[in-house]
């Protein structure tokens, strides 16, 4: 089992300085699944103002530059947190702790 990380959308900005079309939010999602039993998480975050020393034009960002600037923008106790969850989903689904529903 590992958290898996993906991008579902990425929001930017036309013009930022000197700099077009900057990724300003990335909109992720993360997912594990064992099995039956699955966990997921979703969110967005905000990115740093754009530097144009490192600034990666729009065109050629990848998937794992957005999954990278994410995660930092996270933090790493966030992204620990976030995958903690996921795990703990997983194994509620495994060995429920509550059932709902009627008994016939």
């Amino acid at each position: 089992m590992a958290v898996t990380w993906d991008i579902v959308s990425l929001d930017s900005t036309k013009t930022v300085g000197s700099l077009s079309d900057v990724i300003t939010t990335v909109h992720w999602t993360a997912s594990d699944v064992d099995g039956d039993h699955k966990g997921s998480s979703h969110g967005l975050v905000n990115l740093a103002d754009a530097d144009s020393n490192s600034f990666t034009a729009y065109a050629s960002v990848t998937k794992d530059n957005a999954i990278e600037w994410a995660k930092a923008a996270l933090g790493s106790d966030a992204v620990t947190a976030i995958e903690t969850s996921i795990a703990a989903q997983i194994t509620e689904s495994k060995t429920p702790t509550a059932t709902a529903g009627v008994p016939w």
